[in-house]
């Protein structure tokens, strides 16, 4: 595959992806979400996600549109500070996972043998371990917790199943015609690997990696929940523990933990309109039926 074809299966990708309603949508939520980061610092002061005692549990008003919690921290400094800290978790974690389950699921599927077999038993066996289990431990373990350090721990966990789904769609790339005129011709292994195999499962990557980043991000909520996120890092997820450990539901402090709740449920459902569109454009049964 020549990069001519590359440009060409590149803009027909675009082009289709730019028309599909899911993926339009799930982007502009993201962007919005993006947009809380980015702009949010320029009207409000993101040093109000500090605590200060003096505005402790303040319910929304002119002052603080989103309140306060038990600790004086203005609930909208602390969305806009944590929003982006949140997806960049999730998108760090996700990039390195999926980046390792790419390589490996390239060499397992086209070399086979007993590169296939030792990735497939070690995919296998991590895949019959509880990742919860081993991120509890391992958190635990840390004494101190920062965003980097939550992406690496669940990237270490997130890798499996985008190993297994390429492997799957190389076993059936490496048999086709073209890839074996790039053999008789003698292109290298690691040529036809990255010249003309990658290329195609370039998609389903893509769709690897934004279900990588969901669940990034929903098992580094599950550990900020338990209070084994970053302490001293506002995030969403321990905006979430915080509102838990002060009682502020059975309180009826909603100010507390709806809107981290909401924003989550927005970046979960454009991550979901994403992956569907990658996974229709990827499959071209679903992209006849859209």
């Amino acid at each position: 595959m020549n990069m001519q074809s590359i440009l060409r299966n590149t803009r027909a990708a675009l082009a289709y992806l730019g028309t599909n309603p899911k993926m339009v949508a799930g982007m502009a939520i993201l962007a919005v979400l993006l947009l809380i980061g980015i702009i949010g610092p320029l009207f409000v002061d993101i040093r109000l996600a500090e605590p200060i005692s003096v505005r402790t549990n303040q319910p929304p008003s002119a002052e603080h549109w989103l309140g306060t919690d038990s600790g004086g921290r203005d609930l909208l400094a602390v969305v806009i500070a944590g929003t982006p800290q949140t997806l960049r978790m999730g998108v760090l974690a996700g990039v390195i996972g999926t980046t390792i389950g790419v390589m490996l699921g390239l060499f397992s599927g086209y070399f086979g043998g007993w590169w296939d077999r030792i990735i497939g038993a070690v995919t296998d066996t991590m895949l019959t371990i509880p990742p919860l289990a081993i991120l509890l431990v391992v958190a635990s373990s840390v004494r101190a917790v920062n965003v980097e350090m939550m992406a690496l721990i669940i990237a270490a966990l997130s890798w499996m199943h985008a190993t297994r789904v390429i492997r799957a769609q190389v076993l059936a790339l490496r048999e086709l015609g073209y890839v074996q005129m790039a053999r008789l011709s003698g292109l290298g292994s690691f040529s036809i690997i990255f010249r003309e195999i990658f290329p195609n499962v370039i998609p389903i990557a893509f769709a690897s990696l934004v279900g990588a980043t969901s669940g990034a991000i929903l098992s580094g909520m599950g550990l900020e929940v338990l209070g084994l996120g970053p302490q001293n890092t506002p995030t969403l997820g321990m905006t979430v523990y915080w509102a838990l450990l002060y009682a502020a539901f059975s309180r009826g402090m909603w100010w507390w933990w709806s809107p981290p709740v909401i924003i989550l449920a927005l970046l979960f459902i454009a991550l979901f309109l994403i992956a569907s569109a990658l996974d229709d454009f990827a499959n071209p049964r679903l992209r006849s039926q859209s």
